[in-house]
């Protein structure tokens, strides 16, 4: 078992009481999350942690007081606003219809606002905008304190995206994204998030800032470098982070990663929970590696 997996202690007697008909399953909330890359050269500075060729993550570590996750690392993102899907937005790209099949929802307005999701919490944590006056352009620069009000609008749910993009005329760029997987966390996790993880180029003449108020630290960083910390027990990571960060690896460029996501499998992953014997066994369908044994008598989770 790789030692940098994120593992509350509390699980076990979650899961425990879940199989036990004593805990009832939360509703996932929708999210989205973009891996943000760059080739290497294309922004530069001290943070960044290139790999032999191959193109860079932006990745955050979630602040450790955080009821979710804290102390882990993990991409851009957040919950869907509901205001994004009741209105049409100006849009470039792909069709909705096209996007609501890719992701797997009914209705192209919940593929509006799933897909505004990620573009918005990019903006919002990482201070990049995939948007632009027109189809085949994307804005600049959003350093200034225009932006940056708007910005802090948005975190702050004072201003919707669908708002944001109208006030500025701008259209969202969806040609810049592509879907890549679709996490949804286990059911006996008191927070639970159906997630839909994009991948997506940074755009020229933009920068990353470190902007958001629930990380302590950024950094840019190669896909297998990152994995291999996890290996080391270096990082701490959830599972959809280290998979997607290990289905990176192969690719040598931003704009290749990209060119891919059409194929990634879109299948939801959720955790599944089973007794085998003395053993509770915690698993991700299709990803071996994450699996845990649990002893039933033990307080925390064992050795996987």
């Amino acid at each position: 078992m790789s030692q940098g997996q994120w593992y509350p202690p509390e699980w076990p007697d979650r899961i425990r009481a879940l199989a036990a008909g004593e805990l009832t399953a939360v509703t996932p909330r929708r999210a989205a999350t973009v891996m943000l890359l760059r080739d290497p050269g294309a922004e530069g500075g001290p943070g960044a942690k290139g790999g032999p060729g191959g193109p860079v993550v932006h990745m955050l570590r979630r602040r450790t007081s955080m009821a979710f996750a804290g102390g882990a690392y993990a991409y851009p993102g957040g919950g869907v606003d509901p205001r994004d899907d009741d209105r049409l937005i100006g849009w470039a790209g792909p069709s909705l219809e096209h996007w609501a099949g890719r992701l797997g929802v009914a209705t192209v307005t919940e593929a509006q606002a799933i897909v505004c999701a990620a573009v918005r919490e990019t903006f919002e944590e990482a201070g990049v905008l995939l948007a632009g006056e027109t189809a085949g352009t994307v804005v600049g620069d959003t350093t200034g304190a225009d932006w940056e009000a708007d910005r802090e609008a948005l975190v702050a749910r004072d201003l919707s995206f669908a708002e944001f993009l109208d006030r500025r005329g701008l259209l969202l760029r969806s040609d810049l994204l592509g879907a890549w997987a679709r996490w949804i966390t286990p059911e006996f996790e008191p927070r639970r998030y159906d997630t839909w993880f994009f991948v997506a180029a940074l755009p020229e003449g933009q920068r990353t800032r470190a902007v958001s108020t629930e990380a302590d630290r950024t950094v840019w960083i190669a896909p297998a470098e990152a994995a291999r910390r996890y290996d080391l027990g270096e990082l701490l990571m959830m599972p959809p982070t280290v998979s997607t960060l290990r289905a990176l690896t192969p690719f040598r460029t931003a704009a290749e990663a990209l060119g891919a996501a059409d194929v990634q499998d879109m299948t939801p992953v959720l955790a599944q929970a089973r007794l085998e014997g003395d053993e509770l066994v915690l698993s991700w369908p299709g990803h071996d590696e994450f699996t845990k044994h649990v002893p039933t008598a033990g307080e925390n989770g064992g050795a996987g």
